[in-house]
């Protein structure tokens, strides 16, 4: 297939050398002209994923440019959450007749608290062929081939285009057909792996880690349920595996973010500690919000917020959940 990446930060970057390792012809579309530059001259990403070369087979060029996304068969859409509708103004502007989209972005819409593949279709030509994919995927690990799997869920057909076209010997790709149940694993695991952050910024062990992990696969999972999605996506890669991984990893920003916030760090300073976006920080309000029109309680989501936006000691969030009444295990 030819292919167009946009979005270099680190995990379009690395889906681009995906995609290149796989024998695709790859047009990698960066934010700025300069981005551009930077990274055909010295074939790196040095902002986001530094050492990793980009093959030959990945060529450069900037969101906006003429034909940026020209004679594309797929479309990937590889944006933060908060650039989804900047950048889909363009990209709709420009999107290849016949071509189908796939987005990698983890989340909820900033402004709307939609599913973000619901905003992509008011953005993108009518009919526009859509898939999502997620999983446990740092681009630290795919962009160095390692061994990884994930899954895609939307159109049928586009689906497995892209799980024939993308997997090979380090790349796994499952098809699911439980396209919210999906997206909103990509969306809550963030939320908790800001807790399991903010348990590490104060010190606490792995006993209180491994209960928020299996205590947020609970409260994503009933949400899941009152959203019509599939009990059995929450236990997948989507779900339970991109959860482990975001929660526990050196590499997951979610969980640094939570950890910074723990520590004292002002949030509006997180992102740029970071240097990339912690998309749960982006969510949590918009998940809740969603809690509650379905009747579902997140508490642990709750207390995320809690600390976050309204400023409870850590140690304060976690007595609330440790004492809140007896209950049955889902």
């Amino acid at each position: 297939m030819r292919i167009v990446v946009v979005g270099a930060g680190s995990w379009g970057t690395a889906v681009a050398r995906l995609a290149a390792d796989a024998g695709h012809e790859v047009r990698l579309v960066c934010r700025t002209r300069s981005q551009a530059d930077t990274i055909r001259a010295t074939r790196r990403n040095a902002a986001y994923l530094p050492g990793v070369e980009l093959p030959s087979a990945v060529t450069l060029t900037h969101l906006g440019a003429q034909g940026c996304l020209a004679d594309g068969e797929l479309v990937v859409l590889a944006v933060p959450s908060r650039a989804v509708r900047d950048a889909g103004a363009v990209v709709a502007a420009d999107f290849p007749a016949g071509a189908g989209a796939l987005s990698l972005t983890k989340g909820l819409d900033p402004v709307t608290g939609d599913f973000l593949s619901e905003t992509w279709r008011n953005l993108l030509p009518p009919a526009t062929p859509l898939c999502v994919l997620s999983g446990p995927n740092h681009a630290e690990e795919v962009g160095t081939r390692q061994p990884a799997a994930a899954v895609v869920a939307g159109d049928p057909d586009l689906g497995r285009r892209i799980q024939i076209g993308l997997s090979g010997p380090r790349f796994r790709l499952y098809l699911n057909d439980d396209l919210i149940g999906v997206e909103l694993c990509g969306a809550a695991k963030n939320v908790i792996a800001l807790a399991a952050g903010m348990s590490d910024g104060v010190g606490f062990g792995d006993n209180c880690k491994a209960t928020l992990i299996t205590r947020g696969l609970a409260e994503m999972t009933r949400l899941g349920r009152a959203c019509g999605a599939r009990e059995v996506t929450f236990r997948g890669l989507a779900g339970m595996g991109d959860l482990v991984a975001t929660c526990t990893s050196v590499h997951s920003r979610n969980r640094r973010a939570g950890e910074l916030i723990a520590r004292g760090m002002a949030v509006d300073d997180v992102e740029g500690e970071l240097g990339q976006v912690a998309e749960g920080l982006w969510t949590v309000r918009h998940l809740l919000a969603l809690a509650d029109r379905v009747g579902v309680e997140l508490p642990i989501s709750a207390e995320v917020e809690a600390v976050t936006f309204g400023g409870r000691p850590v140690p304060a969030s976690l007595e609330a959940l440790m004492t809140r009444a007896p209950s049955v295990e889902e």
